[in-house]
C-alpha cells in the first residue's frame, strides 16, 4: 500500500539524518559555534591595543594647559605610563603650520596623536585631533571625560551657576578627526570612509558566500545527474574546474564593478556633492585596487567550494562540510566590521597578513587609514601564494571526487586524492 510504503520512507529518512553523526556534531556545535562568534564579536569591540600611546595635548594658554594638565596626569592609565601625555602651548598664528612642523613625529612612531584644545572650547567644545589615524575611538573616549571636567572647571572658575551654563558643564567634549598623510593637505575627517569600509566589507562577504554557494550546488547537481560524465568525455576535469571557476569570477567581478561605479563618480566627478561629514577620503587606485583583491578573493574561495562540491553528490553532506569554508569568510568580515574603533589595532594589523583573513581585513583596513606600501604589497604576494596554493589541492580533489558518486568519502579518503597525479 502507498502509505504503508511512504511510512517505511519516512522511517528511514528520519533514522539516517537524526542517527548520523552529521547532524549530532552539528546539533551540539552550531549553538556553541553562534555563541563563539557573538563572544569573539564582543572581544573585538572591547579589544584595546592602545599600550605605549603617545599623545601631545596643544592648547593657546598656559591657564588652559595647567587646568588640562591637572586632570590629565591623574589618570591611571597615565600614572602607570600605559599613556604618555606631553603638553605644550602655542602661540602660533596657525595651529597647521604647527602640527606640520610635527609631521616628522606623527608619521614615525615618536607621536600617535596631538590634541588641540582651542580657547573657543570654552563655548562649544569642540576639539581637534591630529593623526595618521583620526578615527581612533579608544583614545578620544578614553581622553574626553578629562578635558571635559578641565573645561567645566575653568568655565565656571569664579561664576555663579545659571540653568545654561549647568546644561554646558554636561555637554561633553567632541573630537573632530583630521587625517595625516605623506600629502601637504590637511583634511578633517568624517564619516564617509567608515561607511565605505562598512559595505565594501558586506559586499565581498555576501558575494563569497552567494557565488560559493551557487558554483557548489552546480558542482553537485550537475555530479548527481551524470552531466558531468558527458562532460568529462570531451574535456578535461581541471578544464572544466578553471572554466567554472573563472566564469563565475568574472561574473562576480563585473556585477561588483557596476556596483562600484556610483562610488567612482563621487570621488572623481564634482556631479554630485555629499555632506562634509560623509565625504569620501579616497582615490580611483583604492578602489582598483579593491576590484583586483575581490577577483582574487572569488578565484581562491570559489576554488574551495568547487572542491567540496567535487567530494560529494548531495546538498545534505555539503553543508556538513562547507562550515570551515564559511569560518574563513565570517571571521575575517567580523574583525572588519570592528575595525572603525581603533583601525590600527594589533588584531586588524596581524590579520591584514594571515591567508583568507587579508582578502577581507586588507581593503576595509585601507579605506579606514593610510596603509604603508610595502604592506599592500606583502599581503597581495600572501593573497596570491595561497590561491595558487588553493587552486593546486582543489584541482586534485575535483578530478578524483567529481566522478566517484554513490559513496560519501571519509576525510582520510580525500587526503589520498591529494597525492593523485592524473
Amino acid at each position: 500500500m502507498a502509505s504503508n510504503k511512504t511510512l517505511v520512507i519516512l522511517k528511514r529518512e528520519l533514522k539516517s539524518r537524526l542517527l548520523s553523526k552529521a547532524f549530532i556534531i552539528m546539533t551540539l556545535l552550531i549553538p556553541v559555534f553562534l555563541l563563539g562568534i557573538f563572544a569573539f564579536q564582543n572581544f573585538l569591540l572591547s579589544y584595546e591595543s592602545d599600550s605605549g600611546t603617545k599623545l601631545l595635548v596643544l592648547t593657546r594658554s598656559e591657564t588652559m594647559q595647567n587646568f588640562v594638565s591637572k586632570e590629565i596626569d591623574s589618570l591611571v592609565f597615565v600614572k602607570n605610563g600605559y599613556y604618555k601625555v606631553l603638553f605644550d602651548v602655542t602661540h602660533a598664528t596657525s595651529v597647521e603650520q604647527y602640527i606640520t612642523n610635527r609631521k616628522p613625529d606623527l608619521l614615525g612612531a615618536n607621536l600617535t596623536g596631538i590634541i588641540f584644545i582651542p580657547d573657543s572650547a570654552l563655548t562649544n567644545k569642540k576639539l581637534k585631533y591630529y593623526s595618521t589615524n583620526p578615527n581612533n575611538n579608544t583614545i578620544f573616549e578614553k581622553m574626553r571625560s578629562p578635558i571635559n571636567r578641565a573645561l567645566v572647571e575653568m568655565y565656571f572658575k569664579d561664576k555663579q551657576l545659571k540653568p545654561e551654563e549647568i546644561s554646558f558643564a554636561r555637554t561633553n567634549v567632541d573630537f573632530e578627526g583630521f587625517r595625516v598623510s605623506k600629502d601637504e593637505k590637511i583634511e578633517s575627517e568624517g564619516y564617509g570612509n567608515m561607511i565605505a569600509s562598512f559595505l565594501f566589507t558586506f559586499f565581498l562577504y555576501f558575494s563569497l558566500i552567494m557565488i560559493g554557494t551557487m558554483l557548489m550546488r552546480s558542482v553537485v547537481e550537475e555530479k548527481a545527474s551524470k552531466i558531468v560524465e558527458v562532460l568529462l568525455s570531451s574535456i578535461k576535469a581541471s578544464d572544466l574546474m578553471i572554466g567554472k571557476i573563472l566564469g563565475a569570477a568574472i561574473t562576480g567581478l563585473l556585477q561588483m564593478a557596476i556596483w562600484m561605479i556610483p562610488v567612482v563618480i563621487l570621488i572623481s566627478t564634482s556631479w554630485f556633492t555629499l555632506p562634509q561629514d560623509f565625504a569620501l577620503k579616497m582615490d580611483v587606485s583604492l578602489i582598483l585596487y579593491f576590484l583586483y583583491n575581490y577577483f582574487v578573493s572569488l578565484i581562491t574561495f570559489l576554488g574551495l567550494f568547487a572542491a567540496i562540491g567535487g567530494m560529494f553528490d548531495n546538498d545534505q553532506d555539503t553543508q556538513s562540510a562547507i562550515w570551515p569554508v564559511m569560518m574563513l569568510i565570517m571571521i575575517p568580515f567580523f574583525i572588519a566590521i570592528t575595525m572603525p574603533n581603533n583601525p590600527d589595532n594589533a588584531i586588524a594589523h596581524i590579520a591584514s597578513f594571515i591567508p583568507f583573513a587579508s582578502l577581507i581585513v586588507m581593503p576595509a583596513r585601507m579605506t579606514l587609514i593610510s596603509v604603508p606600501g610595502w604592506q599592500v604589497f606583502l599581503s597581495s604576494v600572501i593573497n596570491i601564494m595561497v590561491m595558487l596554493v588553493v587552486f593546486f589541492v582543489s584541482g586534485k580533489i575535483y578530478r578524483v571526487g567529481i566522478l566517484m558518486t554513490g559513496k560519501k568519502p571519509s576525510w582520510g579518503e580525500i587526503a589520498k586524492w591529494l597525492k593523485y597525479k592524473g
